[in-house]
């Protein structure tokens, strides 16, 4: 009985089949099955293709330019061998060990790239630098010789050493690397901004005599500068300059090292 009496009877009630399963209902927002693609060919149509050729070409190039030019090399010992005669390191220096050599650490990109201000991207300082820098040795020029393995300090060794602290200590730099040496050190010709103008740190300490030109049997390396470098140690010879000023008993950086070894081979005979 329905009611009020006035109104229409509802429809009968429609027979269900028990065997005859019921679509279950899909969750708001959710696919049904006539939103997915029902063969592979669906996948390989220009407006899927392009999007995911574009997304993976980015994701690459992305790689490679990061390591090529973003990635930071902690050490001189992880220097790729492709970088050698080939490409150059910037960074900031951070410590001054003697008058051809020095510590850097390797800023890839510079300030464009957040060092110095952006967070994260900041020089440690202290025993925080252990093991996340490049020893450089300066290419084609030999500083005298400071006390190293028990012996003596070369006259001009700390004249020397003094003059490259004041020089590049704690400024960023440019160091165009050739190989890496015996001792784990990037051998490089080395550029700093001086006034705003691009000096050749081994060439500067050769105009004032605090140095000479290196002088090896194999394996010296200059980056087309050896003659370069010979005409200004020339010039500051004849001036008279540094330790050129040595009137008596000179020695150079070469000579002191080879009476050091015969000294000390006589010692162990």
């Amino acid at each position: 009985m329905h009611w009020p009496p006035w109104s229409s009877p509802p429809p009968p009630a429609k027979a269900q089949n028990p065997t005859t399963p019921t679509e279950p209902s899909l969750p708001h927002g959710s696919w049904s099955s006539a939103s997915l693609p029902t063969t592979w060919s669906a996948y390989f149509t220009p407006a899927v293709l392009l999007p995911t050729a574009i997304l993976t070409s980015t994701i690459l190039i992305s790689t490679r330019l990061y390591r090529l030019y973003l990635r930071r090399i902690p050490r001189a010992a992880t220097i790729s061998p492709s970088f050698w005669h080939k490409r150059s390191l910037f960074g900031t220096v951070t410590s001054v060990g003697d008058g051809d050599g020095f510590r850097l650490f390797h800023t890839p990109g510079g300030r464009l790239a957040g060092w110095g201000w952006f967070p994260g991207r900041r020089i440690p300082r202290g025993k925080a630098l252990k093991d996340k820098t490049i020893s450089i040795r300066l290419a084609g020029i030999d500083a005298p010789e400071g006390a190293h393995f028990g012996r003596p300090t070369q006259p001009g060794a700390q004249e020397a050493l003094e003059f490259l602290t004041a020089y590049i200590q704690h400024r960023r730099v440019r160091a165009f690397v050739y190989k890496k040496d015996q001792y784990e050190r990037a051998v490089a010709t080395v550029y700093v901004r001086r006034w705003g103008l691009r000096r050749d740190v081994g060439y500067q300490m050769l105009r004032r005599g605090l140095a000479t030109v290196y002088e090896a049997k194999s394996g010296a390396e200059f980056g087309a500068l050896e003659e370069r470098y010979r005409e200004v140690e020339g010039w500051a010879r004849k001036k008279g300059r540094g330790i050129w000023g040595v009137k008596e008993g000179f020695e150079s950086p070469r000579e002191y090292k080879e009476r050091m070894k015969g000294l000390e081979g006589k010692g162990k005979g």
